[in-house]
């Protein structure tokens, strides 16, 4: 099993599309385009932020429970950082300290779940996608979700900015499994074939790097 992680635009689903094509895998994708809750969210953060991350954790937990039976499955983002989004949005004042409470106890309840749930509690690899800022908005802007542009709520620029330095911090800290950095401004593998090919060496190589130990 494999898990990507990475900010908002990195190309999290596109890499995960190519890792399972290589391995010939199963990819699991986060739930957007048919979430209900999502839209609400950016229209109203305030008070949809704990619901939006309930059905987020809720949908992470059974891809992960899925996954973890299967060989080679690819997931383009994970329970693992689920944690990271959530209190973001309870820094910014968008959950109550009860709000916290719960999702903390649940998200504990569910990882300690995990090894009664698949044979399988880590996954093999984390990739974080890392891109610059600018980057980031640029890819954004280009995948054009109306609820996602700064020209919809202007204040989600500090809100990106911050999320973007967390994930850095979430891949320096995250010690679930071994764990590999993609430059993602270097190598662009959503759009350029030679870069995919680029990365995808850097990963097997990692990979064969962790087989060899066990």
């Amino acid at each position: 099993m494999i898990v990507l992680a990475g900010t908002i635009g990195a190309g999290k689903s596109s890499l995960t599309k190519f890792i399972s094509e290589k391995l010939q895998g199963a990819a699991y994708y986060e739930s957007i385009e048919d979430n209900e809750v999502l839209p609400l969210f950016y229209a109203n953060p305030q008070k949809y932020a704990f619901l939006l991350q309930i059905y987020f954790l809720n949908k992470r937990f059974d891809s992960i429970k899925q996954a973890s039976s299967e060989d080679n499955a690819v997931l383009d983002r994970s329970i693992y950082e689920d944690s990271l989004l959530f209190h973001l949005n309870a820094d910014l004042g968008r959950a109550s300290n009860e709000e916290v409470e719960v999702y903390d106890s649940l998200l504990e309840n569910m990882l300690e779940e995990l090894p009664q749930a698949s044979f399988k509690k880590n996954p093999e690899l984390l990739i974080h996608i890392k891109v610059s800022f600018e980057t980031m908005l640029k890819r954004i802007e280009k995948r054009g979700r109306a609820y996602e542009q700064l020209s919809f709520d202007p204040t989600l620029y500090d809100y990106y900015e911050e999320l973007n330095h967390r994930y850095e911090k979430f891949y320096e800290n995250y010690d679930q499994s071994p764990k590999l950095e993609i430059d993602g401004d270097k190598y662009n593998f959503v759009e350029d074939e030679a870069a995919r090919e680029i990365v995808w060496q850097q990963i097997e190589n990692k990979l064969a790097e962790i087989r060899a130990k066990n």
